[in-house]
C-alpha cells in the first residue's frame, strides 16, 4: 500500500473542506487511472462538478471527450466549465437523453451505490454502449462496512451505526463480484474484472477523517441534512468550484491526512471495487 502524495495534495487542494474525500480519491483514482484507456467518446455517469473528472484524465494523460450527465443541477452547473464536455444532461442516470449506442465507453466514479434503481442505470448503460464498448466502474463492496471500526461510544450498537452512516453517505448497494456479473448480465453486459482496492487501515483513516468533519457537521444538524446541503449553505462548494488551496498548504495538510497509514497487518476484503466489463460484440 502506498499512498499517492502527489495525488493526495491535488484532492486536498481541489477539497479543502473535504478531508477525508480527498484522501479516498487519492487513492480511488490512481486504480481508475492506471485502469481506463478511454478512446473515442465517453459517458461521465454521475460527473457531479467536474472535478473528479478532470483530475482523473489529467492522471491517466488522456485529454476526453464527454458527455456528462448528473441529476443535481447545481454540480452539472458547475461542471460545464470544463470544456472535455460537449453536453452535460441534467437528468436520473435512468432516462439518458442520447441514442442507443452512443458511446464507445462508460466511467461512473462512487456514484452507482447511491442509485436506488440500480437496474435501471444498468439497462440504460446496456443500452447507450455501442457493441464492444466498455465501462469501467468504481463502488464500494461489501468489505466497506465490515472494514468500519465502528461507533466511538462504549457500547453503541454497530448496526445503528452503519445504518446511520449509510443513511449519511445515501449508499444503498454493496455488492460483490457474483452480484456485479448477475446484474450486468441481466443488461447485455459482461464482467471482465473486479479489482479490489482500499485496505481497512485505510478505510478506517477515512472513517476517522469522516467523523471529524461531514459526520460532525451532520450530526449538529440533528441528521436532517446531507453533507453536500451543509457544505452549500456554508458557502464551501462555491470556494471548491472558484479556487484552489495554496500548493504548499495543501502539501502540508496532505502529509497529515496519510501520516501513519501503514500496510494492514489483518487480512481483509478489499473495502471498495474496480467494476471493468463490456458490452459484447455479438449479444445472446
Amino acid at each position: 500500500m502506498s499512498i499517492p502524495s502527489d495525488l493526495l495534495t491535488e484532492f486536498v487542494a481541489r477539497y479543502p473542506a473535504q478531508p477525508a474525500t480527498a484522501f479516498l480519491r487519492s487513492i480511488e483514482i490512481q486504480r481508475f487511472a492506471d485502469a481506463i484507456e478511454p478512446e473515442g467518446l465517453g459517458l461521465d455517469l454521475g460527473c457531479g462538478d467536474g472535478i473528479l473528472t478532470d483530475i482523473l484524465f489529467r492522471e491517466a494523460g488522456v485529454t476526453p471527450r464527454l458527455v456528462g450527465i448528473d441529476i443535481d443541477p447545481l454540480e452539472t452547473a458547475a461542471a460545464a466549465k470544463y470544456d472535455f464536455y460537449e453536453r452535460i444532461h441534467t437528468v436520473p442516470a435512468q432516462a439518458i437523453p442520447e441514442p442507443d449506442a452512443s458511446f464507445d465507453y462508460v466511467i461512473s466514479n462512487s456514484v452507482l451505490e447511491h442509485i436506488p434503481d440500480l437496474e435501471g442505470v444498468m439497462a440504460e448503460v446496456g443500452r447507450l454502449l455501442k457493441p464492444g464498448g466498455v465501462f469501467w466502474f468504481t463502488v464500494p463492496g461489501p468489505g466497506f462496512r465490515a472494514n468500519l471500526s465502528g461507533s466511538i461510544i462504549p457500547g453503541a450498537s454497530r448496526e445503528a451505526y452503519l445504518a446511520e452512516l449509510d443513511k449519511r453517505l445515501a449508499h444503498f448497494h454493496y455488492l460483490s463480484e457474483g452480484d456485479w456479473n448477475e446484474i450486468c448480465g441481466r443488461h447485455g453486459l459482461a464482467v471482465d474484472s473486479v479489482d479490489g482496492y482500499l485496505d481497512r487501515g485505510e478505510t478506517r483513516r477515512w472513517e476517522s477523517l469522516s467523523r471529524m468533519t461531514g459526520g460532525l457537521l451532520h450530526s449538529l444538524t440533528g441528521g436532517r441534512s446531507r453533507p453536500i446541503e451543509i457544505q452549500r449553505r456554508l458557502k464551501l462548494r462555491d470556494l471548491q468550484n472558484s479556487a484552489a488551496m495554496p500548493r504548499v498548504v495543501a502539501s502540508a495538510l496532505a502529509k497529515a491526512i496519510a501520516a501513519g497509514v501503514r500496510p494492514d497487518a489483518v487480512e481483509a476484503p478489499p473495502s471498495c471495487l474496480l467494476v471493468t466489463g463490456r458490452r459484447p460484440l455479438v449479444q445472446g
